[in-house]
């Protein structure tokens, strides 16, 4: 049995019941294994209120100090953010704040093997604190700690460092190990451990649900993500407004949210465009399986799980050709890659696939690879492999 410390930034929490679900649904499958026991450490900036009135930022202050979630134990320091140095400054921080807590918990829980998530500042920190226990670390990329944070000087450096000091570092996609090698990492240093997804949870079945819920008529197309630029819920929106026989659901909550409403409006959309918010794994299958495809028109991206869940769902997807994304829809039945991200591109490839004919079964079918199985099982043989290294030959930069 090995007793692993997830470490990372990314994890659900009570008050932010969707932050890095991803990360969770990963560590949950590998549980279910039973060849491993689990402790998360899911450190949340410090905030001094939980008034609404502070948005976002309040759900900090509303994160609870321990909780035990889908029999997982998870602890939630705080640790300080400090403005404009906090880039620079940030796996310090975090380490120091987590430090005493990640103590406490080893005389408790002697872990043997420490999985962080996201390599900066998580990677960087977890990275050092698991040096200094003396544990053995695994570290994942998951997409823009490698495709933008690595723009920057000290973060590149940081991160190249702790990938180079990690026993093993992972990466969701071909793409970003690739990215990590130009950048000076060891091959032998990566393993590539892809996302998987539930295909128990996310399977094909009209249910009509989308459009009773929302009011929505003809072909419904989704676009599911975080509420930012990055995602191009902007552009399936324009490419929308050129399609008046689809209708658009978009799902997620963020900062681009207000804008999107605007643009819904000023484009005479509101019928046919709806903002559904945050949404639940089990209703997102659902709607999922009615739709028609899901748009995905991201600007970069590691391997996102929306096109997993949504090809499990027998459900094609149109995305851009960034990332991983290509790694998974690359078969005909599967959608349509664009290389343009513009509505022009989106458009082309909405009309092309209207055109052809959808096989639901065959697409249910190819997903079906993508379980979580695989992923689970590769993963065991990782920790095994970094726990049985010679401790002079752990590391390449130790």
């Amino acid at each position: 049995m090995i007793r692993l410390l997830v470490f990372t930034t990314l994890y659900p929490n009570t008050a932010q019941p969707y932050h890095g679900i991803f990360v969770e649904e990963r560590l949950r499958h590998l549980v279910a294994t039973g060849k491993v026991q689990a402790r998360v450490l899911a450190p949340v900036p410090w905030f001094p209120s939980s008034s609404p009135r502070f948005g976002r930022y309040a759900a900090f202050a509303q994160v609870p100090r321990f909780e035990r979630r889908h029999g997982i134990d998870v602890w939630h320091p705080r640790y300080p953010v400090i403005p404009k140095i906090g880039m620079s400054a940030a796996p310090f921080l975090l380490a120091a704040a987590v430090w005493p807590v990640v103590r406490q918990l080893r005389g408790e829980y002697p872990f043997e093997v420490v999985e962080a998530h996201y390599l900066y500042p998580d990677g960087v920190a977890a990275v050092w604190i698991a040096k200094r226990l003396g544990a053995r670390i695994a570290v994942t990329a998951h997409g823009s700690d490698v495709n933008v944070l690595t723009q920057y000087r000290w973060p590149k450096r940081a991160i190249l460092t702790a990938a180079r000091n990690a026993d093993r570092t992972v990466t969701v996609s071909r793409s970003l190990a690739e990215r990590l090698t130009e950048l000076g990492v060891a091959e032998s240093q990566l393993s590539v451990l892809r996302n998987g997804v539930d295909i128990r949870r996310f399977r094909p079945g009209y249910t009509g649900i989308v459009k009773q819920n929302f009011g929505l008529s003809g072909r419904v197309i989704m676009s599911v993500g975080h509420l930012v630029e990055a995602k191009g819920h902007h552009i399936a929106l324009e490419a929308i407004a050129k399609l008046p026989e689809y209708s658009l659901l978009i799902v997620g909550t963020g900062p681009e949210e207000v804008a999107l409403r605007k643009r819904i409006n000023a484009l005479g959309l509101a019928a046919r465009v709806k903002l559904a918010g945050a949404v639940s794994h089990d209703q997102l299958a659902k709607y999922y399986a009615d739709a028609f495809a899901l748009v995905l028109a991201s600007r970069r991206e590691g391997m996102p799980s929306v096109v997993l869940e949504a090809l499990a769902c027998g459900t094609p997807v149109i995305a851009t050709a960034v990332g991983g994304i290509a790694e998974v829809v690359k078969e005909p039945e599967t959608g349509q890659l664009v290389t343009d991200r513009t509505p022009e591109a989106l458009l082309d490839a909405v009309r092309t696939l209207a055109a052809c004919h959808i096989d639901r079964r065959a697409i249910r079918e190819y997903a079906e690879r993508f379980d979580w199985y695989a992923t689970s099982r590769a993963q065991l043989e990782l920790f095994q492999d970094i726990m049985q290294l010679d401790v002079a030959t752990a590391g390449s930069g130790a």
